[in-house]
């Protein structure tokens, strides 16, 4: 079969590799769209792999063309998004269904074969059925509509209450929509491009600050009538962003770190001291699991899809390129503010 296949640091070639044979337990699926997620793009551009060579790629969706021995829910024609984690199902935190927090876990994109390939196998109760309605590429977008809901999960939200969802990227995005269907009293979506912007409020947002206005943050607060958010989502994993939230969040808010940052951040005795008298709470998130594996989160965002509840827009992608181009689709990222929505593979 043909794959991109990561040989070295900015080295990903289309090429021939062997198919993967299926395994008792596991399925076998013909990729059909393939996205780049933002961990991709460091293990591409900046030595980040695990080791080389490597096929890589986690967002993915395609259809089962073989089922291993053992295999009883899934069959041969069914349209599947793919639910990357490989956890141990051993350790304490498996045993209590934290799949997240599993520190043995195995990932497929990652530490295994990924699916910026033709064909992958994945375990039966990673491979997440979809209504045939559903487009391959907007199921390939599974994996980050699960971590925007875990986000919401995390910090317990069932709705109500003003909402802040600082970056407008496909987290954010996908966190924004998911408060407004739990029924927020408002979602406020910031930004600084005012493309994600508009297309926040297609998708439904209630109002929207562009953070390079000067007077961003008394237009926020005007908002709430100056008493701050209830809930705010960060998912842009920026320092600046960060603590723009801690300022943002209401007296009891629940803050909660669905982005990752990669740059240093301090943290101030200021912002603690904003942290202890607001006496908000600050949680972290991590990846997008439950029990039963795969998690809640991945049989709700196949509902909310199917139903339309949950919306697809065309701008969320960026570019769609065939697979035998990764090298160029990859190089987009060497100006990363250039690329405004996901880019995917469509096999």
């Amino acid at each position: 079969m043909k794959a991109a296949v990561l040989f070295a640091n900015e080295d990903i070639r289309y090429t021939e590799v062997p198919e993967p044979e299926i395994r008792p337990g596991c399925v076998k699926v013909r990729v059909r769209a393939v996205g780049i997620c933002g961990s991709d793009i460091p293990r591409v551009l900046s030595g980040g792999a695990h080791y080389y060579p490597i096929i890589l790629g986690h967002e993915f969706s395609g259809e089962v063309t073989e089922v291993g021995k053992g295999v009883t829910k899934v069959k041969v024609g069914d349209r599947v998004s793919g639910a990357p984690l490989l956890p141990c199902m051993k350790c304490a935190d498996c045993r209590r269904g934290n799949y997240s927090l599993c520190r043995h876990y195995g990932f497929i994109g990652s530490h295994d074969a990924g699916a910026f390939a033709e064909y992958v196998v994945l375990p039966e109760a990673n491979a997440v059925r979809f209504d045939p309605a559903i487009p391959f590429e907007v199921a390939a977008m599974f994996e980050p509509a699960t971590v925007s809901l875990h986000g919401l999960f995390c910090n317990n939200y069932q709705g109500g209450g003003n909402v802040a969802v600082l970056g407008g990227g496909t987290i954010g995005l996908f966190a924004a929509q998911w408060a407004k269907i739990f029924g927020a009293r408002s979602v406020t979506v910031f930004d600084i491009v005012e493309e994600r912007l508009a297309l926040a409020k297609r998708l439904g947002a209630d109002g929207t600050i562009d953070t390079k206005d000067p007077d961003f943050m008394e237009k926020a607060k005007a908002l709430t009538d100056g008493s701050g958010f209830d809930y705010v989502f960060e998912t842009a994993g920026n320092p600046i962003t960060i603590r723009m939230g801690f300022e943002l969040a209401a007296n009891k808010a629940h803050f909660c770190c669905i982005g990752t940052p990669h740059r240093e951040m301090t943290f101030t005795p200021s912002l603690w001291e904003c942290m202890n008298r607001k006496e908000f709470t600050l949680t972290g998130s991590w990846m997008s699991y439950s029990s039963p594996f795969p998690g809640k989160e991945w049989e709700l965002v196949a509902h909310y899809f199917a139903t339309g509840q949950l919306k697809f827009d065309e701008a969320l992608i960026y570019r769609r390129f065939p697979l035998e181009k990764a090298d160029e689709a990859f190089a987009l990222y060497h100006d990363p503010a250039k690329v405004q929505g996901k880019v995917m593979f469509l096999l």
